[in-house]
Protein backbone atom coordinates (compact mmCIF):
# COMPACT_ATOMS: atom_id res chain seq x y z
CA UNK A 1 0.00 0.00 0.00
CA UNK A 2 2.81 2.43 0.91
CA UNK A 3 4.58 1.58 -2.33
CA UNK A 4 1.38 2.35 -4.26
CA UNK A 5 1.01 5.83 -2.76
CA UNK A 6 4.73 6.41 -3.22
CA UNK A 7 4.40 5.61 -6.92
CA UNK A 8 1.51 8.10 -7.24
CA UNK A 9 3.58 10.77 -5.49
CA UNK A 10 6.47 10.13 -7.85
CA UNK A 11 4.26 10.19 -10.95
CA UNK A 12 2.69 13.52 -9.94
CA UNK A 13 5.99 15.29 -9.26
CA UNK A 14 7.46 13.96 -12.51
CA UNK A 15 4.41 15.17 -14.44
CA UNK A 16 4.32 18.68 -12.92
CA UNK A 17 8.09 19.09 -13.07
CA UNK A 18 7.97 17.89 -16.69
CA UNK A 19 5.90 20.92 -17.68
CA UNK A 20 8.98 23.09 -17.26
CA UNK A 21 9.93 25.95 -19.54
CA UNK A 22 12.57 28.63 -19.03
CA UNK A 23 9.81 31.19 -18.41
CA UNK A 24 8.01 29.13 -15.78
CA UNK A 25 11.33 28.21 -14.16
CA UNK A 26 11.88 31.88 -13.38
CA UNK A 27 8.28 32.45 -12.30
CA UNK A 28 8.22 29.49 -9.92
CA UNK A 29 11.64 30.38 -8.52
CA UNK A 30 10.31 33.84 -7.68
CA UNK A 31 7.05 32.40 -6.29
CA UNK A 32 9.03 30.04 -4.07
CA UNK A 33 11.29 32.78 -2.67
CA UNK A 34 10.19 33.95 0.77
CA UNK A 35 11.22 37.58 0.18
CA UNK A 36 8.78 37.78 -2.76
CA UNK A 37 5.86 37.84 -0.36
CA UNK A 38 7.10 40.65 1.90
CA UNK A 39 4.58 43.13 0.39
CA UNK A 40 1.79 40.66 1.24
CA UNK A 41 2.96 40.42 4.86
CA UNK A 42 3.06 44.21 5.13
CA UNK A 43 -0.43 44.41 3.64
CA UNK A 44 -1.77 41.92 6.20
CA UNK A 45 -0.17 43.89 9.03
CA UNK A 46 -1.72 47.11 7.68
CA UNK A 47 -5.17 45.48 7.51
CA UNK A 48 -4.79 44.20 11.08
CA UNK A 49 -4.00 47.71 12.34
CA UNK A 50 -6.89 49.10 10.33
CA UNK A 51 -9.36 46.55 11.70
CA UNK A 52 -8.25 46.32 15.32
CA UNK A 53 -6.17 49.38 16.13
CA UNK A 54 -2.55 49.65 17.20
CA UNK A 55 -2.55 47.31 20.21
CA UNK A 56 -4.36 44.45 18.51
CA UNK A 57 -2.39 45.10 15.33
CA UNK A 58 0.85 44.50 17.21
CA UNK A 59 -0.60 41.36 18.80
CA UNK A 60 -1.65 40.18 15.33
CA UNK A 61 1.91 40.57 14.04
CA UNK A 62 3.33 38.70 17.05
CA UNK A 63 0.68 36.00 16.67
CA UNK A 64 1.43 35.58 12.96
CA UNK A 65 5.15 35.32 13.72
CA UNK A 66 4.39 32.72 16.40
CA UNK A 67 2.20 30.69 14.03
CA UNK A 68 4.76 30.70 11.22
CA UNK A 69 7.68 30.13 13.58
CA UNK A 70 5.98 27.18 15.23
CA UNK A 71 4.91 25.61 11.94
CA UNK A 72 8.44 26.04 10.60
CA UNK A 73 9.96 24.51 13.73
CA UNK A 74 7.62 21.51 13.70
CA UNK A 75 7.95 20.89 9.96
CA UNK A 76 11.73 21.31 9.79
CA UNK A 77 12.97 20.04 13.14
CA UNK A 78 10.36 17.43 14.03
CA UNK A 79 8.95 15.95 10.82
CA UNK A 80 11.97 16.18 8.52
CA UNK A 81 14.51 15.04 11.09
CA UNK A 82 12.26 12.30 12.47
CA UNK A 83 10.87 10.83 9.24
CA UNK A 84 13.88 11.52 7.00
CA UNK A 85 12.07 11.06 3.70
CA UNK A 86 14.27 12.05 0.78
CA UNK A 87 13.07 14.83 -1.46
CA UNK A 88 12.39 13.86 -5.09
CA UNK A 89 15.55 15.81 -5.93
CA UNK A 90 17.56 13.52 -3.62
CA UNK A 91 15.79 10.29 -4.58
CA UNK A 92 18.28 8.29 -6.65
CA UNK A 93 15.43 6.81 -8.70
CA UNK A 94 14.09 10.24 -9.68
CA UNK A 95 16.86 12.82 -9.64
CA UNK A 96 18.06 12.07 -13.17
CA UNK A 97 14.49 12.34 -14.49
CA UNK A 98 13.81 15.73 -12.94
CA UNK A 99 14.54 19.22 -14.22
CA UNK A 100 16.03 21.64 -11.67
CA UNK A 101 16.23 25.40 -11.53
CA UNK A 102 19.68 26.55 -12.64
CA UNK A 103 21.00 29.01 -10.04
CA UNK A 104 24.19 29.65 -11.98
CA UNK A 105 26.35 27.85 -14.54
CA UNK A 106 27.54 25.30 -11.98
CA UNK A 107 24.73 24.96 -9.45
CA UNK A 108 21.09 23.97 -9.56
CA UNK A 109 18.52 24.11 -6.77
CA UNK A 110 17.66 20.78 -5.13
CA UNK A 111 16.73 21.85 -1.60
CA UNK A 112 17.80 20.08 1.56
CA UNK A 113 18.10 16.32 1.85
CA UNK A 114 14.72 15.62 3.47
CA UNK A 115 11.34 16.94 2.37
CA UNK A 116 8.50 15.60 4.52
CA UNK A 117 6.79 17.87 5.33
CA UNK A 118 7.08 20.99 3.18
CA UNK A 119 8.03 23.95 5.38
CA UNK A 120 7.00 26.32 2.59
CA UNK A 121 3.49 24.86 2.54
CA UNK A 122 3.26 24.75 6.34
CA UNK A 123 4.40 28.34 6.75
CA UNK A 124 2.25 29.85 4.00
CA UNK A 125 -0.87 28.00 5.10
CA UNK A 126 -0.12 29.10 8.67
CA UNK A 127 0.10 32.81 7.83
CA UNK A 128 -2.89 32.63 5.48
CA UNK A 129 -5.08 30.76 7.98
CA UNK A 130 -4.11 33.00 10.87
CA UNK A 131 -4.87 36.09 8.80
CA UNK A 132 -8.22 34.80 7.58
CA UNK A 133 -9.32 33.92 11.10
CA UNK A 134 -8.86 37.51 12.24
CA UNK A 135 -9.27 39.76 9.19
CA UNK A 136 -12.96 39.05 8.70
CA UNK A 137 -13.68 42.63 7.60
CA UNK A 138 -11.74 41.97 4.41
CA UNK A 139 -12.69 38.32 3.99
CA UNK A 140 -14.60 38.66 0.73
CA UNK A 141 -11.52 39.56 -1.35
CA UNK A 142 -8.80 38.42 1.03
CA UNK A 143 -9.89 34.77 1.26
CA UNK A 144 -9.46 33.92 -2.46
CA UNK A 145 -6.19 35.88 -2.59
CA UNK A 146 -4.63 34.07 0.37
CA UNK A 147 -5.87 30.62 -0.63
CA UNK A 148 -4.51 31.16 -4.14
CA UNK A 149 -1.17 32.34 -2.71
CA UNK A 150 -0.78 29.32 -0.43
CA UNK A 151 -1.69 26.91 -3.23
CA UNK A 152 0.61 28.65 -5.72
CA UNK A 153 3.59 28.49 -3.36
CA UNK A 154 2.86 24.81 -2.67
CA UNK A 155 2.59 24.11 -6.40
CA UNK A 156 5.93 25.82 -7.01
CA UNK A 157 7.61 23.30 -4.74
CA UNK A 158 6.40 20.42 -6.91
CA UNK A 159 7.29 22.28 -10.09
CA UNK A 160 10.85 22.82 -8.82
CA UNK A 161 11.13 19.09 -8.10
CA UNK A 162 11.89 19.46 -4.40
CA UNK A 163 8.65 18.11 -2.89
CA UNK A 164 6.04 15.44 -3.43
CA UNK A 165 2.33 16.22 -3.36
CA UNK A 166 2.01 14.49 0.01
CA UNK A 167 4.76 16.77 1.40
CA UNK A 168 2.80 19.90 0.59
CA UNK A 169 -0.62 18.50 1.53
CA UNK A 170 0.49 17.41 4.99
CA UNK A 171 2.55 20.58 5.35
CA UNK A 172 -0.50 22.68 4.52
CA UNK A 173 -2.64 20.79 7.03
CA UNK A 174 0.05 21.29 9.66
CA UNK A 175 0.12 25.02 8.97
CA UNK A 176 -3.67 25.29 9.28
CA UNK A 177 -3.68 23.37 12.57
CA UNK A 178 -0.85 25.40 14.08
CA UNK A 179 -2.41 28.70 12.99
CA UNK A 180 -5.79 27.78 14.45
CA UNK A 181 -4.20 26.71 17.73
CA UNK A 182 -2.18 29.93 18.07
CA UNK A 183 -5.22 32.02 17.12
CA UNK A 184 -7.64 30.23 19.42
CA UNK A 185 -5.52 29.79 22.53
CA UNK A 186 -3.03 32.66 22.36
CA UNK A 187 -4.25 35.49 20.14
CA UNK A 188 -7.90 35.53 21.27
CA UNK A 189 -6.88 35.29 24.93
CA UNK A 190 -4.67 38.37 24.63
CA UNK A 191 -7.23 40.27 22.56
CA UNK A 192 -9.94 39.64 25.20
CA UNK A 193 -7.68 41.05 27.88
CA UNK A 194 -6.96 44.13 25.77
CA UNK A 195 -10.66 44.69 25.08
CA UNK A 196 -11.50 44.25 28.77
CA UNK A 197 -9.20 47.11 29.77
Amino acid sequence: MIEYFESIDQAIVLMINGWNTSFWDEVMWIVSAKVTWLPLYLCLAFLAFKQGGSKIGIVFILGAIAAVGLSDLISAQLFKDLIQRYRPSHNLLLTDQLHFYQIDSENCYKGGQYGFVSSHAANFFAICTFSLLYLKSFERWLRPLLIFTALLVSYSRLYLGVHYLSDVVVGGLLGVLVAYTVYRFLFLTIVKKIEAQ
